[in-house]
């Protein structure tokens, strides 16, 4: 199961406090150390996209307390830092602020919440004027933040298309995929993603007309297709529609966001095996207006994969 969208709390170490003590009387004076700082708590980006799946039972995330000072002006041990793993192509927003911070690469590391600072020991606090202090800082509290977490994949490929136009079965001939496939609607309810010749294909979940408004499986899975690098568009080729069911995608991903539909765009007329020669080429004369490359595919045709495969390492 691939988590893509979850809200957390990360709540930073609180400091600990400073302590109140004197030395014995043949020394005189004060000598309570201060609290420890907080912990703090970072983000690290990983590969692995299934790294929000941390999440599922424990949405809270909070680092150490700082330790108390002590006596003879010891300061107390530091709370330890947490670091969370999070997938590249998260993006964070602050519900509080509406501040958003994205992450695009493996290996950035940053500080999301800042642990609190320790009280000040009575020793730190005395003075000229203030030789015996009876009394000492408490800590301060690290800082929380509640976020919203979205996973948008970074693919070099998207295979968009309506629900059962053969995606997934494209995805695991092409690729070392093993997604289920069966001939009703929605049999892929998550991201699935395929590796072939070093290059990320994801197969995004069939998308149905009012997807843009959150129907059937919704905007859940349109964000993925933001920064995938080229739409692989399946149309199956024995439908009664084709120019419908090939606009009936475009329209959502427009209403989404229109940007989507500037996209590098291959259409690729799936399970040609279905059809004679003959409706082969007269559906591809009929896709022609849209003026994007037409590919027909069949997983039977081994010609065929291996020419989507040849267009895709080009």
């Amino acid at each position: 199961m691939l988590i893509d969208e979850v809200d957390i709390i990360l709540r930073a170490g609180h400091g600990g406090a400073g302590k109140v003590s004197f030395y014995p009387k043949e020394k005189a004076g004060p000598d309570g150390g201060n609290g420890g700082r907080g912990g703090d708590i970072y983000i690290n980006t990983t590969s692995d996209l299934t790294a929000l799946n941390q999440f599922t039972k424990k949405k809270i995330i909070e680092a150490e307390r700082g330790e108390p000072g002590s006596t003879f002006c010891k300061s107390g041990r530091d709370g330890k830092d947490i670091e969370i793993a999070m997938p590249v192509g998260t993006v964070i927003k602050d519900k509080l602020s509406g501040d958003e911070t994205e992450f695009n690469q493996v290996g950035e590391r940053v500080l999301i919440c800042k642990g609190g600072i320790g009280g000040r020991g009575n020793a730190e606090l005395k003075s000229a004027r203030r030789t015996t202090p009876m009394h000492a800082q408490k800590g301060m509290p690290g800082q929380e933040r509640e976020l919203s977490v979205v996973l948008k994949l970074i693919a070099d490929f998207g295979l968009i298309g309506l629900p059962n136009s053969g995606k997934s079965s494209l995805l695991n001939e092409l690729t070392a995929a093993s997604v289920k496939v069966a001939d009703y609607p929605f049999t892929t309810l998550e991201p699935n993603l395929g590796v072939l010749d070093g290059k990320i294909i994801a197969d995004i979940p069939g998308l149905i007309e009012g997807a843009s408004e959150g129907k059937g499986l919704g905007i859940k899975f349109l964000k993925h297709i933001e920064k995938v690098g080229l739409l692989l568009h399946t149309v199956a080729v024995e439908s009664e529609d084709i120019e419908g069911d090939y606009q009936s995608v475009i329209h959502e991903l427009e209403t989404y966001n229109p940007e989507l539909i500037k996209k590098k765009e291959i259409i690729l007329l799936t399970k040609s095996d279905l059809v004679d020669k003959k409706q082969l080429e007269d559906t591809q004369k009929r896709l022609k207006k849209f003026k994007k490359q037409i590919l027909p595919v069949s997983i039977y045709d081994f010609e065929s994969i291996e020419r989507l495969k040849e267009v895709l390492n080009s």
